[in-house]
């Protein structure tokens, strides 16, 4: 029971398409980061200057402020960040327009090699190749008398 369990586990995870998925996250992980890094410190400086000196990931609404308890203790601040939201929303744009463009340009250059190699015609099947040959032994008959 066991050995089957992990025959059936080493079938599923050597299969072309697992490994093809964890490519693709690890990768897909690495992209984000990039992504993220541009977004953040590139795109969002001059677009905080732009609307008056605002950082994103700063804004936020306080619904109760932090307070200190009696023991000495620091009770923090309950705050909705939606600029949080926002960088991760401006994010996910740039991270889906960048996959947008890049399988884009995979399907035109597929359909350049598609256009390039032309598509050999199919043989005709069997009985249309003998009814051709009868027909050239024909003419080459008639030729000849």
């Amino acid at each position: 029971m066991k050995s089957k369990l992990i025959d059936e586990f080493k079938q599923f995870a050597m299969r072309g398409n697992v490994i093809d998925l964890a490519v693709g996250v690890v990768i897909g992980a690495a992209f984000g980061k990039i992504v993220s890094s541009l977004v953040a410190d590139v795109i969002m400086p001059p677009i905080g200057v732009l609307v008056g000196g605002v950082n994103f990931t700063d804004l936020g609404i306080t619904l109760k402020q932090a307070q200190t308890a009696a023991s000495g203790e620091v009770i923090p601040a309950v705050t909705i960040n939606y600029g949080n939201f926002l960088q991760a929303t401006f994010d996910f744009i740039i991270i889906a327009f960048a996959i947008f463009l890049f399988i884009k340009l995979i399907n035109r250059l597929n359909r350049k090699k598609e256009t390039e190699t032309p598509a050999t015609p199919p043989a005709p099947p069997a009985d249309v190749q003998l009814l051709t040959e009868i027909r050239d032994l024909l003419k080459k008959q008639e030729t000849q008398q």
